[in-house]
């Protein structure tokens, strides 16, 4: 199993010598290595039997590092860095050709964020380049949100965990990319829309899609427990189901009468709620329940990145 401890000179050493290790970050826990290298990039593809055509989002430390890597940076792309980073915020840029196509899956930009997570920067720092960081699970299942996640998944194909404590977002970052004028949402994530849109202007969210997706985790189906998963309306849903071991994952109300009951947010927070959510699905997951039913969040704010990982959790193709 993976050695996990909060060593950054320990996690670079590994890095420099090509290894993968995982990432603590604020939204999720990476599976990290040299970005630049197109054969430690295409260990990550291996280690999370993820498809080559989804690709993989870099994380630096600066503006100024990651202006090493691209041909140019937009003005609004400047106005949300100043705004969003460090954060969970990633942005699309033309990157230069010292990034190895495979990284960006042959796309022509590349995805970049840094994070903030203070064990995260701290070995950004002293790394001579940005680190590719999918979440560190095997593709399409739940994102890990702590250290023993990425231990009870991946634990056997990498040597080092760096031990950075709970996510503190719990969701992936927010990917905004610029097409002409137009802003455009890639996908949604810790940050909130309106919170882009105020320092910006108007954008476009796109729905995810099914194949060739033009951004990181855009993929229809995606961040499901191994479980079979229902959204819908859960007091219905508990009637027609009533025969069966059922695990429920609810907004702000406990259910009795089931299996297990996990609630996002008893007082109604985005915040909190979207902290939660992997964690419980992960919970419900490996509990003893036949079936995990659960129900959409308010539509406002983080809502609606909440709802679209539900939404995909519970897509089975």
């Amino acid at each position: 199993m993976a050695e996990i401890n909060s060593d950054i000179n320990k996690a670079k050493a590994l890095l420099d010598a090509d290894n993968l290790i995982g990432f603590p970050t604020e939204t999720v826990y990476g599976l990290a290595g040299n970005s630049l290298k197109a054969e430690v990039v295409s260990k990550i593809f291996e280690v999370k039997n993820r498809p080559h055509f989804d690709p993989l989002i870099l994380h630096s430390y600066s503006l100024e590092a990651i202006s090493q890597y691209v041909k140019e940076i937009p003005d609004k792309a400047k106005l949300l860095a100043k705004a969003f980073w460090p954060g969970p915020l990633t942005i699309l840029l033309e990157r230069n050709n010292k990034i190895p196509d495979l990284t960006c899956s042959g796309l022509e930009r590349a995805a970049f964020r840094i994070p903030k997570h203070p064990k995260a920067l701290s070995l950004l720092k002293i790394l001579d380049y940005p680190l590719a960081a999918p979440s560190a699970n095997p593709f399409g299942y739940i994102s890990p949100t702590n250290s023993q996640h990425v231990q009870q998944q991946l634990g056997d194909k990498i040597p080092f965990i760096l031990e950075g404590e709970i996510s503190e977002v719990g969701i992936e970052s927010t990917i905004v990319g610029f097409e002409n004028e137009e802003t455009i949402i890639y996908r949604l994530g810790g940050l909130e829309v309106d919170k882009i849109e105020k320092i910006i202007g108007k954008v476009k969210v796109l729905p995810h899609s099914s194949s060739k997706p033009n951004a990181p985790g855009m993929l229809k189906s995606h961040y499901a427990p191994r479980k079979n998963i229902i959204l819908g309306d859960i007091e219905e849903l508990i009637k027609q189901k009533d025969e069966i071991k059922l695990g429920v994952l609810s907004f702000s109300k406990s259910y009795k009468d089931v299996v297990m009951s996990l609630v996002l947010s008893e007082s109604k927070n985005m915040h909190e709620a979207a902290k939660n959510l992997f964690s419980h699905l992960r919970k419900l997951d490996e509990s003893n329940v036949d079936l995990i039913i659960t129900e959409k969040v308010p539509s406002e704010g983080l809502g609606k990145a909440i709802n679209d990982r539900l939404q995909r959790a519970a897509v089975k193709e």
